[in-house]
């Protein structure tokens, strides 16, 4: 199988990111990036089913964009990782800054350490793992897909949500405008089940709690007329 090294303290990012939309690049391709410093926008737009493993920290809207690609982040993720993704999967080994996978469709976003504010804020079908705690506004605006935090989740979880559902093991320090409790039936424990799986996980899904839309945001009320 193919194999590609980038040494980002040699090679400028542009070059990384060129070659990793070149159209020749052949399916299932290995690329190894070395020293990246925090550098913002680490292959960003990716549209192959190729595996790319950064060997350090990485900046803002690191695999933002990401179709088909598996992108492993061997360190912490600054502001927006994974932002508006598709498909594929982004796995952040550390810690993740505010608004990881935002707006992102599809595809899977692990991040096994802690994540930040507005974790997953208008989401639209992406499937979320945090293997510690979220920060305030998480899921603010989540319109679909599925938030899992294995630890515990900071004030006005879920604020304005629409049809995400969401999953916390922990504590909720609060939740938002239109965000309940819910039932937590067989469905979502075998979706729950699925997901940690997934991500790399066997908790038992008896230890989480279901978070989702109240709907009472989905009609005018007159109460709300100035």
């Amino acid at each position: 199988m193919d194999a590609l090294t980038f040494d980002l303290a040699e090679t400028p990012l542009r070059e990384l990111n060129s070659a990793l939309h070149a159209p020749d690049l052949a399916p299932g391709t290995r690329v190894r990036v070395l020293h990246p410093a925090g550098a913002h926008s680490v292959a960003v737009g990716l549209d192959a089913p190729v595996r790319v493993t950064v060997a350090g920290h990485v900046g803002y809207y690191a695999a933002g964009m990401n179709q088909q690609a598996e992108v492993v982040i061997d360190g912490n993720a600054g502001v927006g990782v994974a932002e508006n993704m598709m498909s594929g999967s982004v796995r952040v080994r550390g810690n993740a800054s505010q608004s990881a996978g935002a707006t992102a469709h599809g595809g899977l976003l692990v991040v096994e350490g802690d994540a930040a504010a507005r974790c997953g804020i208008s989401m639209k079908g992406v499937d979320i793992v945090v293997g510690g705690s979220v920060g305030h506004m998480s899921a603010f605006m989540a319109q679909a897909g599925t938030l899992v935090v294995r630890g515990d989740a900071g004030d006005a979880l879920g604020d304005s949500i629409y049809e995400a559902r969401l999953y916390v093991r922990g504590t909720v320090a609060s939740l938002g405008t239109d965000c309940v409790a819910k039932e937590l039936r067989g469905e979502h424990r075998h979706e729950l089940a699925q997901l940690l799986k997934a991500a790399g996980y066997d908790d038992d899904p008896g230890e989480y709690t279901r978070y989702g839309s109240a709907r009472r945001l989905y009609h005018f009320h007159p109460d709300n007329a100035y």
